[in-house]
């Protein structure tokens, strides 16, 4: 067969090119089924929990009796009907029953839950509850906890690094401040859902929507008391999660499937979209205190920070995401004296949760501030007051917690899109601009983001995956990560295609199911694609091995002679199409089938003396935007943004820019509109889309330049050299946030920094707007 097939350059949807979403047609004709869309067999049930009316209380009894006369239920689901342990708690400290005995801890606590013929008369039939209990006194922030001696959710985390007392003894300057960050609700588009089925013996199968099958898997076990082996939970799509239905969705699994096996019948619930809003945890709010010492050329000397956060009435993930929010609190910045210590305390709210950047962006943001009143101190433009204290030099590279920043690219970074969005002519602009306007003030602001990338709990960073190569050449690929979206499955199913030298029309990307991978780690942290695409990897390379081999010794050739080329092998002087390759294997029996594996290597974290290598490698990116501000209402809107943000050597850049825009415009959305306010009985009152403002299209900025770093290759030997993008570009948003306090500033003529509370509403802006005029 020599030369007798001509092959094509590349293949369809190789790597590091433009490839649409596996999903996107479907996306948008409405054809992707997602877990509501899956057919409810004869006899499905329906569940709906009945929750508290107040806040925080001692419980005496809840009677129940009307609740089970109500039209069309067939029971209700108490503490009682556990079979195995009431708990739910994602880090095993036992804290967060399924329900409550004891204490009501938070206004929209789930008591119960109503199982009923119809979800419409299970609704009902749950506002028939009476409840009887003792009503106790409430902290519904960090602050009214701590002046309340309320308890920490976990143990707090100290970073230090230096001497902090002779940083601040040998400085020139020093001030302090405190900013409040407020949360952040995940509103995905698709709400949390579980579809239970029961099986035979202990077996159920739990279809839901959630970022981690396998620990929705052994909850449903934990409850049930069952072995892990008897739940199989299955995820083919999410209408979104960004960490929202990471652990939040434990609850809804373990309801519908202890419904499911104790009436025998297939289960579903899925929540209104107030309860979803009530009964779930959100982005954790911050109250920052921190103390910051620097020269005259703005370089800091010592910074020290107190990070308060409302965790909510049980540990849910608070520890993790609070640790994180000191691992970012120096964003790009060298601290040579430094204390940052971590307050994650217990609150009478909603237990707080993952959410992109899992702690993160608080943490960046409190940089950023910093660096923001030191520009406002020295009247000197912030972008030179970040340059000066950007890692980089000798002795600079050491962070908070004792990690070398090796990869460090922010000067050409920054360099370039300082030049691209021509920052300098327009801020001398502006300020020129603001002088002359009276009523309508303009802000600009570069800000640079670096982010460690890797779980910091280190034995969540591993993956698994399950590759079959039929015999008619057609290969079937599974792995642990989750789609919701962004993306995940196209870049992995890029990355096989990539090894087999296939088209990528030849892979069949299949649900996330625990019955083929185990032991799967959540789809979070940004490390989908380095996890998922590396196991994948593997799991095609043994397979590939394994046909080289069979090849060398059927054509009689040495092993590198056996090369893969577009959709055929040439095997010595001769080439023959993949799919005859395979089906020769095939019929000598060649194992087509293969488990990959993947663990990050190079990473350690000793929680307790806060050191360690706890990333892999980091991402960086910058972000400048422009906004226009009517001081008479404090209404502002977002003029130009341009994006320069590194992703390594992109598996697929146009997934990639997406990633970026979306970020951005949902951490714009956190710093600006996305507002959670409770009252003061502790009722959540921001509930629905029609009183929480998440940002439009009308919002986004009216120029919006995006791009990625194409120079940049990831130093580790990630997964093709690319680099983590769901959550490095959501702290682009600050930019934004940055802006508006320059707009802000110039009422009183940039004398002092406005201090914006986060989220910045027209109501925030325009009460700092009034109260500098009237400190001018």
């Amino acid at each position: 067969m020599k030369d007798q097939i001509t092959t094509r350059d590349t293949i369809r949807g190789a790597v590091h090119t433009d490839l649409r979403h596996d999903s996107a047609i479907k996306h948008v004709t409405g054809r992707a089924e997602y877990c509501d869309d899956i057919a409810e067999s004869v006899g499905t049930l329906h569940a709906y929990l009945g929750c508290s009316t107040v806040t925080h209380a001692t419980l005496r009894s809840i009677d129940l009796s009307e609740v089970r006369k109500a039209p069309g239920v067939l029971g209700v689901l108490t503490a009682e009907d556990v079979p195995g342990v009431n708990d739910i708690s994602p880090t095993g400290r036992h804290d967060e029953p399924l329900f409550p005995t004891e204490k009501i801890e938070f206004h929209g606590q789930p008591l119960f839950a109503v199982i009923a013929e119809t979800r419409d008369a299970a609704r009902r039939a749950a506002e028939l509850a009476r409840v009887e209990c003792d009503v106790l006194s409430h902290a519904l922030d960090p602050v009214a906890a701590i002046a309340a001696d309320y308890p920490h959710v976990t143990d707090p985390l100290k970073l230090e690094r230096g001497d902090i007392a002779a940083g601040f003894a040998e400085a020139k300057n020093r001030l302090q401040g405190r900013l409040n960050v407020g949360g952040q609700d995940h509103m995905y588009l698709e709400g949390q859902i579980a579809f239970a089925l029961p099986g035979e013996d202990d077996d159920v199968i739990v279809h839901c929507s959630t970022q981690h099958p396998s620990e929705a898997q052994h909850m449903v076990a934990h409850v049930l008391g069952v072995p892990s082996n008897a739940v199989t939970v299955n995820v083919r799509r999410m209408g979104g999660g960004f960490g929202g239905k990471e652990s939040q969705m434990n609850l809804f699994a373990c309801v519908a499937a202890l419904a499911a096996k104790t009436w025998n019948r297939p289960v579903k619930i899925r929540p209104d979209r107030d309860q979803d809003m009530t009964a779930t945890g959100k982005r954790h709010d911050f109250v920052i205190d921190y103390d910051v010492a620097f020269d005259d050329e703005g370089r800091i000397q010592a910074v020290d920070g107190t990070f308060a956060a409302r965790c909510g009435w049980s540990s849910d993930l608070s520890g993790p995401v609070t640790d994180r929010a000191l691992f970012h609190a120096d964003n790009a910045y060298f601290y040579p004296h430094v204390k940052l210590t971590s307050r994650p305390m217990k609150t009478n709210t909603v237990s707080n949760t993952a959410f992109r950047g899992f702690g993160g962006p608080q943490g960046v943001v409190a940089a950023e501030r910093m660096i923001e009143e030191i520009a406002y101190k020295l009247g000197k433009d912030p972008l030179d007051i970040r340059k000066a204290n950007f890692y980089g030099g000798e002795g600079r590279n050491l962070t908070p917690y004792h990690q070398e920043v090796t990869d460090n690219i922010l000067d050409r970074l920054i360099t370039e899109l300082e030049d691209s969005a021509n920052y300098r002519a327009r801020r001398a602009g502006i300020i020129e601009s603001n002088a002359k306007s009276r009523f309508l003030k303009r802000g600009i602001a570069l800000i640079p983001v670096k982010f460690g990338i890797s779980f910091t709990a280190t034995h969540y960073n591993q993956a698994g995956s399950l590759i079959h190569v039929y015999s008619d050449g057609s290969i079937h690929l599974n792995h642990g990560g989750t789609e919701m979206g962004q993306g995940l499955n196209t870049k992995v199913a890029q990355v096989v295609a990539d090894a087999f030298q296939v088209d990528f029309d030849r892979i069949k990307i299949t649900k996330t199911t625990t019955e083929k991978v185990p032991n799967t780690s959540a789809t979070a942290a940004s490390s989908g694609s380095d996890l998922n695409g590396m196991a994948a990897l593997d799991g095609a390379e043994q397979i590939k091995a394994r046909l080289v081999a069979f090849a060398a010794e059927a054509w009689g050739v040495a092993p590198a002679e056996v090369v893969f080329l577009p959709n055929q092998v040439k095997i010595g002087d001769d080439i023959i199409a993949f799919d005859e390759l395979v089906k020769k294997a095939y019929m000598a029996r060649i194992q087509l089938s293969a488990a990959g594996f993947y663990k990050t290597p190079d990473i350690h974290w000793d929680r307790a003396n806060g050191t360690g290598r706890p990333f892999f490698y980091y991402a960086y990116g910058a972000a400048c935007s422009e906004v226009s501000v009517d001081t008479l209402t404090g209404e502002y809107r977002v003029e130009r943004t341009d994006i320069l943000h590194d992703v390594g050597r992109s598996l697929n850049p146009i997934l990639d820019k997406g990633q970026v825009e979306g970020a951005f415009v949902q951490g714009m959305g956190w710093l600006t509109t996305e507002e959670l306010w409770w009252d003061d009985a502790g009722r959540l009152r921001t509930h629905a889309p029609s009183t929480y403002k998440i940002p439009l299209a009308s919002d986004r900025p009216r120029i919006f330049n995006v791009d990625l770093a194409e120079w940049s290759v990831n130093k580790e030997r990630t997964i093709k050299r690319s680099k983590a993008v769901g959550e490095p570009p959501f702290m682009l948003g600050i930019s934004v946030l940055e802006a508006l306090s320059m707009a802000v500033a110039s009422v009183a003529d940039y004398a002092e920094c406005p201090r914006l509370d986060a989220p910045a509403t027209p109501e925030r802006v325009l009460m700092a707007i009034e109260r500098l005029k009237g400190a001018a």
